[in-house]
C-alpha cells in the first residue's frame, strides 16, 4: 500500500452538539437530522447497518434501509426467513448505526423487536415496482445457489405465474419494528473530542438525555 491505514484520518469540524440545541424528544431530534440528511443531498440517507444476534451470541450485521419511523420506532423489511429474519425472530434485539459522514454525523439506536402487522406489510408492498414484488419472490435470501442463473430462471417463472396479475405479497416477506431504548447522537469535532448526547427511555415513558465522553 502506498499510505498506511494507520495514517488514514480526518479531523471533524463543521459543527458541535449542545444540550441547548436538541429536542427533548429523540424522534423529533431525528427528525430533524434526518431531514438536513436528505435536504443536503446525501447519498441514500436512508442506509442504515443493522446488527443482529443469535440467541447463542452469534453477531452479524449490513446495511439495510430504513423505510419508515414514527415514536414507535424504525421500520426496515426483509425476507423473514432470511438470515436477520431468524436472528430477529430468534433474538429480538438489535442495533442500528446511521452515518452521514459529509455532516460528520452518527445516529446509534438499541432496541427490541417486533414484526408489524400484515397489513402494514402489505400496505409497503403495494408501494414497491412490480419488478421488486416479483423479486421478493423469486429470491429465497440468504440460502446457497449455484449461480446467478438460479434468480434469473426463478424470476422468469414468477413472471409467467403473475403475468397481467397483481403480485401479493409473500408470506414470508414483511416488516420489522426496532422499538428504541436508546438513541446516541453523535457529532464529530476536533481532536477526536467528539460530542456524544445519549437518550435512554425511561419506565414512565420520557426519555433521560446524558453527555457521554468520546
Amino acid at each position: 500500500m502506498d499510505k498506511n491505514i494507520a495514517d488514514l484520518r480526518k479531523d471533524y469540524t463543521l459543527q458541535d452538539l449542545n444540550e441547548n440545541q436538541i429536542d427533548p424528544n429523540p424522534f423529533i431530534q431525528f427528525k430533524t437530522w434526518f431531514d438536513q440528511a436528505t435536504t443536503a443531498q446525501l447519498p441514500e440517507p436512508n442506509a442504515m447497518t443493522l446488527a443482529t444476534c443469535t440467541p447463542d451470541g452469534k453477531p452479524s450485521a449490513r446495511m439495510v434501509l430504513l423505510k419508515d419511523f414514527d415514536e414507535r420506532g424504525f421500520v426496515l423489511f426483509t425476507n423473514y426467513n432470511s438470515h436477520k429474519g431468524q436472528e430477529l425472530t430468534a433474538n429480538p434485539h438489535a442495533a442500528l448505526v446511521f452515518w452521514w459522514a459529509e455532516l460528520e454525523r452518527q445516529v446509534r439506536i438499541v432496541g427490541t423487536v417486533e414484526k408489524i402487522s400484515k397489513e402494514q406489510s402489505d400496505g409497503y408492498f403495494e408501494m414497491r415496482s412490480a419488478n421488486s414484488r416479483l423479486g421478493a419472490w423469486a429470491s429465497n435470501q440468504s440460502e446457497v445457489i449455484a449461480g446467478r442463473e438460479v434468480l434469473e430462471r426463478q424470476l422468469q417463472e414468477f413472471q409467467r405465474k403473475y403475468e397481467n396479475q397483481e403480485v401479493p405479497r409473500p408470506p414470508h416477506w414483511g416488516g420489522f419494528r426496532v422499538i428504541p431504548q436508546e438513541i446516541e447522537f453523535w457529532q464529530g469535532r476536533s481532536s477526536r473530542l467528539h460530542d456524544r448526547l445519549l437518550y435512554t427511555h425511561l419506565d414512565h415513558g420520557s426519555w433521560k438525555i446524558e453527555r457521554l465522553s468520546p
